[in-house]
C-alpha cells in the first residue's frame, strides 16, 4: 500500500508542477545533454562545449520524459510517463536505445559511481537500470517535489509539501541511502512551488531552484542554510537546471516554442560563479527569437560571502563602501539591437553598453533597470533596491601596523579573532555593521605586547556582513571584514 501511494504521490507531483523538458550533466566537464525542440517535434542533444553548439542524437523518442547520465562516457538514460526505462551506450544516438525496466518512476537522477542510477527515493540500481534494489524510505510523508543524491555516499534529499501545509516546502534528508527521512530543514516557500535541485561538485553543495520565484538558490553545509544567488526576469518560463562538474558550474535551460512551433528555439545559461552571473548559448533556432531581458552584476574579488545581506534571509546582491563600482553582467535573450540602463531607475538612460561598468559615488540603496529592443518589440528587467553603497563613517582608518583576523570565516554562532599588538596595551575588540553602527564589543583588558586569540560569540547578532576591529589604548586598528551565515 506505501509502494502504491508513493506511485500516485509522484505522478501526481509531475504532471501538476514540473517542466517539460530537462537538462543533466555528462561525465565531463562541458559535457551535457538536454531534451528540446527540433525542426520536426522534440529530441534529445548532446554538447561537449557547455552548450554553446550542440547536435541533435535523436529526434524520434519524443516519449521522453526525463534524463539522466551515467558517469560511463556515452551512456545515457530516459524514463517515460508510463514508466518504461531505456538506455542508450552510444550518447543516445537514433537507433541505440534498449528498453532496460519497467515500473521506474520520473524523477531518475544518475549516481555518482558507473552503473549507478536513481529512481526517485523508492529506489535504486548498480548495473546501469537492470536491476533495482528498493529502499524503505521510512519518514517520508506528503508530496514528492523533488529529490537529489549527494555528492557523499548514501546521502541524499527530498523535497516535498503537506496539503494541510500551504507556505511550507520540507526537506528531508537521508544519511543511509533512502532507509531512512528525517525533516532536515523547512523551506519558506509555497507548497505550489516547482522546485528542482541538482548538486555541484562537492559534498554537501547544492542548487535549488524555483521557478515560481524565479529564484536559484545555493547551500554548501547539506541545505542547511540556503543563499539567494540570483532572481530572473519572470516574462518566460524556465525548465530546468543541473550543476556542472567544475567548481561554481550550473546551467539552466530555457526553451520558448510558440505559432504551432514555427517559432522554436533553445537557450543555455552558463554560469562559472555558481549562478551569480551567466553566458547565454543559442545551440538551436528556428523562426523568430524571443525578447527577453537578463543580467546581474558583481563587484570584482568579492566572494559570495561578501556580498549577503544583513538580514535572517541570505541574499546575495552587490554592496559596498563609496565610491563603489559595480561590474553589469547581460545575459539577455534575443535578436537585440539596442540596451538602455538605468543605474539609478530614475528615468534617466546612463548606458548604452551591453555590459557597462557603473560607479556609485553617493550612499543609499539603488534600483536597476535594463530595457532590451529588437526590431519589433521592448523588454525590462527592473531589480529593486539591487545595489547598496555606503561609507563607515564611524570607523577610523588604520592607525598603526597590527595583524588582526578571525577563523572560520563565514561562521554561524562563534569565531576565533586573532591578533598581535606591538606593546603592552588596553585592548576592546569592536564589532560595526555594514551602516558603520557598532553593534557589539568585548573588553579584554590589558594585554602584553605579542600575538593573542580570542573567541567571539556572535549568537546575538542577524546574518550578515560586519566589521571588526581593535580599540587599542582608545585608537581604532586592524577594520577587517566578517561574515555571519545561520
Amino acid at each position: 500500500m506505501k509502494k502504491s501511494i508513493l506511485i500516485i504521490l509522484l505522478l501526481i507531483s509531475f504532471i501538476n508542477s514540473y517542466p517539460d523538458r530537462y537538462i543533466t550533466r555528462g561525465p565531463n566537464p562541458g559535457e551535457i545533454y538536454f531534451l528540446g525542440p527540433t525542426y520536426t517535434g522534440e529530441g534529445l542533444y548532446y554538447s561537449t562545449d557547455f552548450g554553446m553548439t550542440a547536435v541533435c542524437m535523436d529526434s524520434t523518442i519524443y516519449q521522453a520524459m526525463r534524463i539522466a547520465a551515467d558517469k560511463t562516457p556515452g551512456v545515457i538514460y530516459y524514463a517515460t510517463m508510463s514508466g518504461a526505462f531505456y538506455s542508450s551506450n552510444n550518447y543516445g544516438n537514433t537507433g541505440s536505445w534498449q528498453y532496460v525496466n519497467s515500473g521506474i518512476y520520473l524523477l531518475i537522477n544518475s549516481g555518482v559511481t558507473e552503473g549507478f542510477i536513481y529512481n526517485a527515493i523508492n529506489s535504486h540500481s548498480e548495473d546501469f537500470g537492470n536491476n533495482f534494489i528498493p529502499h524503505s524510505y521510512n519518514g517520508f510523508f506528503g508530496s514528492l517535489k523533488d529529490t537529489e543524491i549527494d555528492n557523499q555516499s548514501n546521502i541524499g534529499y527530498a523535497i516535498t509539501r503537506k496539503s494541510s501545509v500551504s507556505d511550507t516546502l520540507y526537506l528531508l534528508m537521508t544519511i543511509d541511502n533512502f532507509e531512512n527521512l528525517s525533516i532536515h530543514n523547512k523551506l519558506n516557500m509555497g507548497a505550489g512551488s516547482v522546485i528542482k535541485l541538482s548538486r555541484s561538485v562537492n559534498d554537501g553543495e547544492l542548487f535549488l531552484f524555483n521557478r515560481n520565484e524565479y529564484k536559484l538558490y545555493y547551500s554548501n553545509d547539506y541545505c542547511l542554510n540556503w543563499i539567494n544567488l540570483n532572481s530572473f526576469n519572470q516574462s518566460f518560463e524556465f525548465d530546468d537546471i543541473v550543476g556542472g562538474r567544475d567548481e561554481g558550474e550550473i546551467y539552466i535551460l530555457f526553451r520558448d516554442i510558440n505559432m504551432m512551433w514555427q517559432n522554436a528555439n533553445i537557450y543555455i545559461l552558463y554560469s562559472n560563479d555558481y549562478g551569480i552571473t551567466f553566458e547565454v548559448f543559442h545551440p538551436f533556432k528556428k523562426g523568430q527569437e524571443p525578447l527577453l531581458a537578463n543580467y546581474s552584476s558583481k563587484i570584482e574579488n568579492n566572494s559570495i560571502y561578501d556580498n549577503i545581506t544583513n538580514s535572517n534571509d541570505s541574499v546575495y546582491f552587490p554592496n559596498g563602501e563609496i565610491p563603489l563600482t559595480v561590474k553589469f553582467y547581460n545575459y539577455s535573450i534575443g535578436n537585440i539591437i539596442n540596451y538602455e540602463w538605468d543605474f539609478e531607475n530614475d528615468g534617466i538612460i546612463d548606458s548604452y553598453e551591453e555590459s557597462p561598468i557603473h560607479t556609485y559615488v553617493d550612499t543609499g540603496y539603488y534600483s536597476v533597470k535594463l530595457t532590451v529592443n529588437d526590431d519589433m518589440d521592448t523588454n525590462s528587467f527592473l531589480r529593486e533596491n539591487y545595489i547598496y553603497a555606503y561609507e563607515l563613517t564611524t570607523i577610523n582608518e588604520l592607525l598603526f601596523d597590527t595583524q588582526i583576523n578571525c577563523y572560520p570565516n563565514p561562521f554561524k554562532e562563534n569565531t576565533n579573532i586573532n591578533f598581535s599588538i606591538p606593546h603592552k596595551s588596553n585592548v576592546i575588540i569592536k564589532v560595526y555593521n555594514i551602516l558603520g553602527k557598532e553593534v557589539t564589543s568585548k573588553y579584554l583588558g590589558i594585554l602584553d605586547k605579542g600575538t593573542h586569540n580570542t573567541e567571539f560569540s556572535a549568537i546575538n547578532l542577524q546574518t550578515g556582513i560586519y566589521y571588526y576591529s581593535l580599540l587599542v589604548n582608545g585608537e581604532t586598528a586592524g577594520v577587517r571584514k566578517m561574515v555571519k551565515v545561520e
